[in-house]
């Protein structure tokens, strides 16, 4: 502790004398002065830059998101690239809706041309999607998105992605942080003039040409255009970006398709960083939807969206002309309400891939394994996080193996087509409005339509446990419940006997009837997941951008209130396994 705070007084120190430093940051941390809390948190240690980039509070200090935390890990990324010689073939970067986004993202885009490398940045804010799909659309070696997501507003962040369009993986992605971690002086940065860039060809601005190339890609991915303009003309929509960055692509692939009547949120329309209207702008959350609801009650809606700030995660909510209500749908179910159409629609076409594939993670929910099997699709699932879906399309074009069909995960995102390869909820929103309209012209709300897939496949419900321990305390406190679970591993969880034990950190699943061990087959992470009898399950994860376990679950039942009392069981015994 004592070396910790010495630590913590030197840092204070050289941001307070240092140079490189500017007077408004040095400010900043002068009227701290004496606040010992919060001079730890900014200084106890560097922002990690981890295998997504940077995610943290905006604010001075080597904790916090800030211009020269930016350009530390811009100018290692630079120092990555010219290893790899790839200056010439340059940069996209684009940017939210955030406080410091447009600055962050300028900043990246000068630290790179002071290397040597061009950089094309975005004229205006722009979906991560769009990201995915500028750097390959203009060839570059890598991708730069400033976005913290669907964090609170305190929140920015920074994620690299490479050639292949997603984000970095193993072994790039350790040897990224390898450089960024070498640079142990903010000195050693390197930034130049814009106009002095510009004038060297190294600051290059892009947007309608990208806007344009990128819709007319979506638009290959309809399978029924004309269904869509049959049904576009009545069928009603409540839409909001919750300030972010969705508003201008959502509205114009949808009016291009011939949906009339799309009616945005006014109090959530215009980009903001503050995010006024919504304590949290996730879609994921519940309340984030309370003006939308509002408004899809005064215009009889049937159905009503959300995207997230950056535009690559979809909530929706559907009414249910029976009871007159909006019902929520999760990302799981809005997942296999896509799936299932453009399966069945590919299948009445005779245009699915005899080497199909649906691609998802492992603690996503299991409905689409009785999909992709009646469909005679392979699912392949990989670790937590959309850029390994991402990582399957390239390892798809490399070997021959699979087509992609179709990614999706838990938390709201998925793909279709390989356009991007990130989650992208433009696309969504497009692929679920026309799924929509098609069960509409069958007489079917998709209230009705994921009933009928309930019905099907069978009663599957899931849920998230969260446990937060901030600061450096904290982070302890997660690891050594993961270690003692992996230490003293239970037989039974709420009540279900465990057949399969996949430690993903020594890379094996053990058997516990037969005692047998097998290689996981992924990546080596720190996950534990229990395969449960009965088709149910239950994964641990510490969160890889917040100070955050998450406990997921699933079951299966024979009916809804089967399966909803069956997960009530297993979530009370998983917080009982975390000590809550």
């Amino acid at each position: 502790m004592a070396e910790m705070k010495k630590q913590v007084a030197e840092r204070y120190r050289l941001w307070l004398e240092s140079p490189v430093f500017d007077e408004g940051t040095k400010a900043e941390l002068r009227a701290l002065e004496g606040n010992e809390a919060e001079l730890t948190d900014r200084f106890y240690r560097e922002l990690e830059f981890g295998t997504g980039g940077l995610r943290g509070v905006l604010g001075a200090g080597t904790n916090r998101m800030n211009v020269y935390t930016v350009r530390k890990a811009t100018q290692g990324l630079a120092n990555y690239i010219r290893k790899n010689q790839g200056e010439e073939r340059g940069v996209a970067i684009a940017f939210d809706s955030r406080r410091m986004s447009p600055e962050f993202a300028k900043e990246a885009a000068l630290c790179l041309a002071a290397n040597g490398i061009r950089a094309y940045i975005f004229e205006s804010l722009r979906p991560t999607p769009m990201l995915s799909f500028a750097l390959r659309y203009l060839k570059c070696i890598a991708g730069i998105v400033v976005t913290a997501s669907h964090n609170p507003p305190e929140y920015n962040g920074y994620k690299v992605y490479w050639e292949d369009g997603a984000q970095i993986t193993a072994p790039r992605d350790k040897e990224i942080i390898g450089e960024v971690n070498a640079i142990t002086d903010f000195g050693q940065t390197r930034t130049m003039d814009q106009e002095e860039a510009q004038a060297g060809g190294l600051y290059r601005v892009v947007g309608t040409e990208i806007d344009d190339a990128y819709m007319e890609e979506l638009k290959k991915l309809v399978i029924h255009p004309e269904m869509i303009r049959e049904q576009g003309r009545d069928m009603r929509i409540v839409y909001t970006p919750l300030h972010g960055t969705g508003n201008l692509p959502v509205r114009r692939i949808l009016r291009e398709l011939g949906f009339a009547h799309v009616c945005v949120v006014p109090e959530q329309e215009l980009p903001d960083g503050d995010f006024p209207t919504v304590s949290y702008p996730n879609p994921e959350d519940k309340n984030a939807f309370a003006l939308a609801l509002k408004l899809a009650g005064q215009v009889d809606a049937d159905i009503v969206l959300a995207t997230d700030p950056d535009a690559d995660r979809l909530g929706i909510y559907a009414k249910n002309r029976e009871t007159g209500e909006y019902e929520a749908f999760t990302g799981n179910m809005s997942g296999m309400i896509i799936l299932e159409y453009i399966l069945s629609q590919k299948q009445a076409l005779k245009a699915i891939p005899v080497n199909g594939a649906v691609v998802t993670t492992i603690v996503s929910g299991k409905m689409s394994c009785g999909i992709a099997g009646a469909y005679g699709v392979e699912r392949i699932e990989t670790l937590t996080g959309f850029k390994y879906i991402g990582e399957q399309i390239k390892f798809f074009e490399q070997d021959h193996s699979h087509e992609f069909l179709f990614g999706y995960e838990e938390s709201y995102g998925c793909l279709v087509g390989t356009h991007a390869r990130d989650k992208d909820a433009v696309v969504a929103v497009m692929a679920l409005c026309e799924a929509a309209a098609y069960y509409r012209s069958q007489g079917l709300t998709l209230c009705q339509q994921m009933e009928r897939l309930y019905e099907k496949y069978g009663y599957f419900q899931e849920g998230l446990c969260t446990i937060t321990r901030k600061g450096q305390e904290g982070a302890q406190k997660i690891r050594e419940l993961l270690e003692r679970i992996r230490k003293e591993p239970p037989d039974r969880i709420g009540g279900y006997r465990v057949e399969r034990l996949r430690d993903y950190d020594k890379e094996i699943i053990q058997d516990y009837a037969s005692g047998e061990e097998t290689p996981s087959g992924l990546p080596k992470s720190n996950v534990l997941y229990f395969d449960l009898e009965g088709d149910n399950w239950c994964c641990i994860r510490p969160s890889g951008t917040e100070p955050k376990v998450k406990f997921y679950m699933g079951v299966k039942g024979r009916s809804r209130e089967e399966a909803e009392e069956k997960l009530e069981k297993l979530t009370a015994a998983v917080r009982e396994l975390a000590g809550e």
